[in-house]
């Protein structure tokens, strides 16, 4: 494999790790470029700019992005946690390939906008619908006075050593679980564990459904237009 040629392609991705390349995130993406397993024009994040220095790098003729892989988005984007409507599920905990979400289980999860890369990753999973993005505050974020392609390289940059170190820690999880001896819960035990942790599940999924409803229809009471004829 040309490692060298895998670098290179890597360093022109935007980082985002989204997956809408079809690959598991940017690196996967450009091994399997380098080895002519996919084609230059899938990162919709990268856009066409990044097609062309992809094609400058293999000295190929650029091609339009393929819109079947998505749109680049006209501005950069991070998610946003509505915190009144997150039960700490840590679906989308799990999801973030850079760790930009900070929380615990049962408990209210937050994004730390300065590491989030708009993948839209953590979106799906949440079985509150309460998680959106919205335009990053690029002016906040920054704190230097770098140009702004040598802005956005740092930033890819930055994402790319996030997303490494979780994969790290996750083959080090894996590997801790491998290593711990586990007592095997057998017959009626293991049934009405199960049972009972399924149910409380299940009662805290239906408590927070019925807290975002309420919610939900105070904001659109709290929102929603005074009829002056009520007030007669």
């Amino acid at each position: 494999m040309n490692q060298p040629l895998i670098d290179q392609i890597d360093a022109v991705l935007p980082q985002t790790q989204c997956g809408k390349c079809g690959y598991s995130g940017c690196r996967p993406y450009a091994e399997a470029i380098a080895k002519g397993q996919a084609d230059i024009n899938q990162c919709p994040p990268g856009g066409q700019d990044g097609i062309l220095k992809i094609a400058e790098l293999l000295d190929v003729p650029p091609k339009p992005l393929n819109t079947a892989h998505g749109f680049p988005s006209p501005y950069k984007a991070v998610a946003m946690i509505d915190e009144r409507l997150c039960i700490g599920c840590t679906f989308c905990l799990k999801a973030c390939p850079v760790d930009a979400i900070a929380g615990a289980a049962k408990q209210m999860h937050t994004v730390i906008a300065a590491e989030c890369t708009g993948c839209e990753l953590c979106i799906a999973p949440c079985p509150m619908d309460c998680i959106r993005l919205i335009p990053a505050d690029e002016n906040a974020a920054s704190t230097d006075n770098l140009p702004a392609a040598a802005r956005k390289q740092q930033i890819a940059d930055h994402a790319r050593t996030r997303y490494q170190r979780r994969q790290q820690r996750l083959e080090r999880d894996k590997q801790r679980a491998a290593e711990k001896p586990v007592k095997p819960k057998t017959g009626f035990a293991a049934e009405n564990t199960k049972a009972i942790a399924d149910e409380r599940k299940k009662a805290m999924i239906e408590a927070a459904l019925a807290r975002a409803k309420m919610i939900r229809a105070q904001t659109r009471t709290a929102d929603s237009p005074v009829n002056p004829h009520e007030l007669s």
